[in-house]
C-alpha cells in the first residue's frame, strides 16, 4: 500500500465548511484540490447531463471516482503539502451510503489511492448548513454522510482528526498547528 504522506483530506458531511477551509489554506500558500462532486454537478447542470446525485447516481459515482483519481494523479509528483476537499475514499463512502451497486471498484480505488493516514473530519454544523443548486440534501442526510465518512475512513485504516467548529481562520490555524506539532515529534 503506497501512501502520499503530503496529501491531506478534509472530509465530513456536506455544508460543514470544507470548501471555505480549503480556500483559506490555499490563501496561506498550500496546494488545494476542490471537491470532485461539486465540480461534476456544475458541469452536468451546465450541459444538461443526468450524472447527478438526484438523478443517475451510478453515473455520478463513476464520474466522481474518475475525477478524484485524476486530482490525485495531478499532484502525485508534488512534495508540497496538498489539501483535498474529499478524496477517493469519500466516493466509496458515498456509494456505501446510497447502497450503490458494484462497490468493489470503489473499494479497490480506495485501497490503491492512499493519502496521509491523518484525515481531517469536519462535524455537521447546522448553523452554517445551507442548500443551494448543487447541494440539495437536507441536514439529516448531511449528518448521515458524516457518520458514513467516519466509518469508511476508519475501516480503511485512517485516523480521524476532528476539526473543531470555529471561524475559518481558526480552523486553518488549528490544522496547521496539529501538523506542525505532529511533525515536530518525529
Amino acid at each position: 500500500m503506497f501512501h502520499k504522506y503530503n496529501f491531506y483530506i478534509l472530509t465530513g458531511g456536506p455544508g460543514s465548511g470544507k470548501s471555505t477551509l480549503l480556500a483559506d489554506l490555499q490563501q496561506r500558500g498550500y496546494n488545494a484540490v476542490p471537491e470532485a462532486g461539486r465540480k461534476i454537478i456544475q458541469e452536468q447542470l451546465k450541459h444538461h447531463g443526468n450524472a447527478l446525485p438526484w438523478d443517475d447516481t451510478d453515473a455520478y459515482s463513476r464520474l466522481m471516482l474518475q475525477q478524484s483519481v485524476k486530482d490525485y494523479q495531478h499532484y502525485l509528483t508534488s512534495t508540497n503539502t496538498c489539501f483535498f476537499d474529499r478524496g477517493v475514499p469519500d466516493v466509496l463512502g458515498y456509494v456505501s451510503l446510497i447502497k450503490g451497486p458494484s462497490i468493489e471498484i470503489y473499494q479497490q480505488a480506495a485501497a490503491t489511492y492512499r493519502y496521509n493516514t491523518d484525515v481531517f473530519m469536519l462535524p455537521p454544523w447546522e448553523e452554517i448548513y445551507a442548500t443551494d443548486a448543487e447541494r440539495k440534501q437536507d441536514f439529516q442526510l448531511a449528518v448521515d454522510t458524516y457518520h458514513q465518512m467516519q466509518e469508511t475512513y476508519t475501516s480503511l485504516g485512517y485516523e480521524i482528526i476532528k476539526v473543531p467548529k470555529d471561524v475559518v481562520t481558526a480552523r486553518s490555524t488549528w490544522i496547521l498547528n496539529y501538523l506542525y506539532e505532529k511533525n515536530a515529534n518525529y
